[in-house]
């Protein structure tokens, strides 16, 4: 049988080795965002439905569970933004019911602002969505967003979120160097923080290569220096091992592992 939506397991800098499952069509999304090692998104929308079966991923899912590899997480992510797939919930409960391993659903967050997303997600055991900017400006100029989408709205729908969540729920930021790496959008990010008030707080930088030329990574020193800044919770994704990272390529599906 050959897995059109299951890929993996690969290593992960957060979680481990991943078992990645595809829910919505390549490159279907919410953003575009400047930094994305799988490509600009060719279907940008925030049009909610069944892109994908459940019954056929999780036919998928148990041949790929039979091989025995050494799986820490089954996580949604891949090319596209999970929370789209209308079915999420049914996916979710569906792995729980022939796999014990934890479900993780990595998002960029943005359909948070709607309920219904927001109670589909809480059987999920980790759940890690993106940050980039809390200015409507900036926003718009990492993430590129569908047009109806703002900021504000997408905090309020995190914040909303971690209280009715009771699993894990790291958070995590990506910093480009010139465009949310100034102090003003920091000021603004750790508001946002406070507000949504996640377990952790995870900064990233675009080591990989991007969709777009001439995106800059921060420093070594710089990511401590706003780790500092934004406090305990606050952790720099760390690199993978020459090895790690080649088996990783092998699989660049992930938006950011």
């Amino acid at each position: 049988m050959s897995n059109k939506h299951i890929f993996g397991p690969v290593p992960s800098r957060r979680l481990g080795f991943s078992l990645g499952v595809d829910i919505v069509p390549s490159k279907t999304c919410t953003l575009n965002c400047i930094y994305c090692q799988v490509g600009r998104t060719t279907c940008e929308t925030i049009e909610r439905k069944e892109y994908i079966a459940p019954d056929k991923i999780l036919a998928e899912l148990k041949e790929v569970l039979k091989s025995g590899k050494k799986i820490d997480y089954i996580t949604l992510s891949g090319n596209g933004e999970p929370t789209l797939n209308s079915s999420i919930e049914k996916l979710i409960k569906g792995i729980k019911e022939i796999s014990n391993l934890p479900v993780a659903v990595i998002t960029n967050g943005t359909l948070l602002t709607d309920k219904n997303v927001r109670e589909e997600l809480l059987s999920a055991d980790l759940v890690m969505p993106s940050l980039d900017a809390a200015t409507q400006e900036t926003f718009k100029k990492i993430d590129r967003p569908y047009p109806s989408l703002k900021i504000e709205n997408i905090i309020e729908g995190m914040a909303e979120f971690r209280k009715i969540y009771h699993g894990k729920f790291w958070l995590e930021i990506m910093l480009v160097k010139g465009i949310n790496n100034n102090q003003d959008e920091l000021n603004a990010l750790k508001t946002a923080i406070e507000k949504i008030n996640p377990d952790r707080i995870q900064l990233n930088t675009p080591v990989r290569p991007t969709c777009e030329k001439g995106v800059e990574i921060l420093s070594s020193k710089k990511l401590l220096e706003i780790k500092e800044f934004f406090g305990k919770k606050c952790e720099i994704i760390p690199e993978l091992n020459k090895r790690e990272h080649e088996e990783h390529i092998k699989h660049i599906k992930y938006e950011h592992s």
